[in-house]
């Protein structure tokens, strides 16, 4: 059965809810970790960035890339989904923005099956859509069509 997203105002860091719960974000292709959502993560708990900076180093033996997703186990109810869906950071000489929709469809599509196979609920702030420059207009169906369509849960905090 079809899921509508639920806006909250709040933390996506402390999501809403009982049950299995995974926060989901989007990361870049660089192997960086230090700006926007993800030092509200590494406040919160070490492991994402470890995670996501081993799966970055090891990138010659492992599936590391656009669209990729790498869940990472937090809490015993509680898992964090790194999203590879940004090609590059912005920089002040750069033009265009980092966000690859087709990366973030992608991703949204292999979260969904994660989030099937543990009955969990996906809980993230407006992914893509700070330093990636995306635009939620062009998310939020990609949201709705791979996970909310799937009957999965999703709730979307403005902080």
């Amino acid at each position: 059965m079809e899921q509508p997203i639920t806006y909250l105002r709040g933390d996506a860091t402390a999501p809403q809810g009982k049950g299995v719960r995974i926060v989901a974000h989007v990361c870049n292709d660089l192997g960086g970790w230090g700006k926007g959502f993800v030092l509200a993560l590494s406040r919160r708990w070490p492991e994402p960035e470890a995670a996501y900076r081993r799966w970055h180093r090891e990138r010659a033996g492992n599936d590391f890339g656009l669209g990729a997703v790498q869940l990472v186990q937090v809490e015993p109810y509680l898992w964090v989904a790194n999203m590879v869906g940004q090609r590059g950071i912005r920089t002040g000489r750069s033009t265009g923005v980092p966000i690859r929709y087709e990366a973030v469809d992608t991703a949204l599509a292999a979260l969904g099956g994660h989030a099937r196979r543990l009955g969990a609920s996906v809980h993230m702030p407006r992914i893509g859509c700070g330093l990636a420059g995306g635009r939620w207009e062009r998310i939020e169906p990609l949201v709705a069509a791979r996970l909310g369509a799937r009957g999965i849960p999703v709730t979307v905090y403005d902080h």
